[in-house]
């Protein structure tokens, strides 16, 4: 990720500890890419490296999150997420896909393969491409208080 926003995360979660989450450790990456059958995208992974479960102008969840933004880690996200449109017959591209966040309304948002942070809207059964990139997700959504 750009130097620019790692400094501005930084500030931030200096001001504001309880929208930072704990570091995620190499084995729990190692172990989720397993289970989820998935490898992860490089800047999520130094996010949550950095910053576990943090809020980035929206909740951006891994395996310990901060305080103000839930227990539910990336994969809990993406095992429900997997369950719910595979029995509806949804976005077959969500079982090569990890989910970091949701919209507010329950609606998960995924890494894609290819590095497309996308929305999954379950009422409207479409899939909207939110950022190309991770970082470019960041960037676009991260707003100091």
């Amino acid at each position: 990720m750009k130097q620019e926003i790692i400094n501005k995360l930084n500030v931030f979660f200096q001001e504001n500890p309880t929208m930072l989450g704990k570091a995620a450790t190499n084995e729990q990456i190692i172990s989720a890419e397993k289970e989820l059958n998935i490898i992860m995208d490089k800047d999520y992974k130094e996010f949550i490296q950095n910053y576990g479960g943090a809020y980035a102008g929206l909740a951006i969840h891994a395996f310990v999150n901060g305080t103000s933004i839930g227990n539910e880690t990336i994969i809990d996200l993406t095992n429900n997420a997997r369950k719910l449109f595979n029995e509806a017959n949804l976005f077959p591209e969500i079982n090569k896909s990890l989910v970091i966040a949701d919209d507010g309304s329950g609606n998960p948002i995924a890494i894609m393969p290819n590095g497309e942070v996308v929305l999954f809207d379950y009422d409207t059964e479409e899939k909207q491409v939110l950022s190309n990139s991770f970082e470019e997700f960041i960037e676009e959504n991260f707003v100091e208080w």
